[in-house]
């Protein structure tokens, strides 16, 4: 009977112990873009790097722009759970962005670095534009409203 009861009390231990250390301490994160963008945009260099770099670096860019003066835009974006007065909704840690000018040679021109505190002063244009192409006639809304309540009743 010892032995039984000795041998249950260090099972009971052992999962006690398994179940406290696979609990996480660590917050969970989601992730968009690449991780450590201010740490990795520390490496490159204004006239010295080139877009062979900035490959090896960062990998491709997330927007390209191609008019007169190349542009590359990397983004870095951290959400994690809110404490218990968010009641569990996603925080915003980092929302930071890269935006590197090329000259007509490839070598970096411009690097600007915009983070989470300095993308709340950007203003942004409040303008829409109108899309004619997209725009439906009435009989092309009224057979899709018909078709939804058709396929909706199965």
């Amino acid at each position: 009977m010892f032995i039984n009861n000795h041998i249950l009390k260090n099972l009971a231990i052992f999962f006690l112990f398994i179940f406290i250390y696979n609990c996480q301490l660590k917050e969970p994160i989601k992730s968009h873009g690449i991780m450590y963008l201010e740490n990795r945009s520390k490496k490159l260099d204004v006239n010295i790097s080139n877009k062979n770099d900035v490959i090896k670096i960062f990998g491709r860019p997330h927007i390209k722009d191609e008019e007169s003066v190349e542009t590359w835009i990397y983004f870095e974006r951290l959400l994690s759970k809110g404490k218990f007065h968010k009641l569990g909704q996603h925080v915003l840690k980092e929302n930071n962005v890269l935006v590197l000018n090329f000259n007509k040679y490839g070598v970096i021109a411009k690097k600007r670095f915009i983070g989470k505190d300095e993308m709340n002063k950007l203003k942004f244009s409040n303008m829409a534009t109108e899309n004619e192409l997209s725009k439906k006639s009435f009989v092309e809304k009224f057979l899709n409203s018909i078709k939804a309540k058709m396929y909706g009743n199965r």
